[in-house]
């Protein structure tokens, strides 16, 4: 199973003090080199961690894949549709939210979601959505031509009930498997850590696990590399 590593709370870091450091682009070099296999950053329409030009220096500074998050706002696409990411996320975003806070609701904003969707591969980026697990949804994404999806894992990790734990793990499976057989990359994350993450990763079909925050505030205590490394063996179930 791969693993994307978010970098915006470098960039939070940074912004805290308005300071010109930590730089997300040399902390996704980092996470590069002891094992991340996509980088991922979400340049918000607030701008209130990833700035426009952490997102134009991150393509040139690492060689795995960088996946760019964003809504559907036309400055933002105009911004992936110049800079060429491998892919985006497109998800959903409100400007008072601590952090994004469900999977985009298609039916809504379909409209405006399938806009952003052909501009981007009419310049040949990837393109992913951001969705609750919910077959409607994945069909939905099917019928617009997306290559992958991404899962919101926020109701698992925010839930202590273990058996509503089991019942959410179960549900991801079939919608995971459904979307694999369809031929999509499967892709699930939102606020997953170092203790709940076996849980998601036991499923085989999710291709990818996109994961920060818990990866940065662990790196506070054991250095960037270490925790990226800790967290890769986590998801493939490597003891050491």
């Amino acid at each position: 199973m791969k693993l994307g590593v978010n970098v915006d709370h470098i960039a939070t870091l940074r912004q805290v003090r308005g300071t010109l450091y930590p730089v997300p682009s040399a902390a996704a070099a980092i996470c590069q080199n002891y094992g991340a296999d996509s980088i991922v950053m979400h340049l918000r329409e607030d701008r209130r961690h990833i700035n426009d030009n952490d997102v134009l220096t991150l393509k040139n500074n690492i060689t795995v894949p960088f996946n760019m998050e964003m809504s559907v706002n036309k400055e933002i696409v105009a911004i992936a549709l110049k800079i060429k990411p491998y892919s985006v996320t497109l998800v959903p975003e409100k400007r008072k939210e601590l952090t994004t806070e469900g999977g985009l609701d298609l039916v809504r904003y379909y409209k405006k979601v399938n806009n952003a969707l052909k501009l981007c591969k009419a310049r040949n980026i990837k393109v992913s959505l951001f969705i609750d697990p919910i077959k409607k949804a994945v069909d939905i994404a099917l019928a617009m031509g997306v290559y992958a999806v991404e899962f919101n894992t926020g109701r698992y990790s925010e839930t202590k009930n273990e058996k509503l734990r089991k019942s959410i793990i179960d549900k991801l499976t079939k919608v995971s498997d459904y979307a694999k057989q369809k031929g999509l990359f499967v892709a699930a994350g939102h606020g997953l850590d170092y203790d709940n993450v076996k849980g998601i990763a036991s499923i085989k079909s999710i291709d990818e696990l996109n994961i920060g925050h818990s990866i940065i505030c662990r790196a506070v205590f054991c250095g960037l590399g270490n925790a990226v490394s800790e967290m890769k063996n986590k998801i493939n179930g490597v003891t050491l």
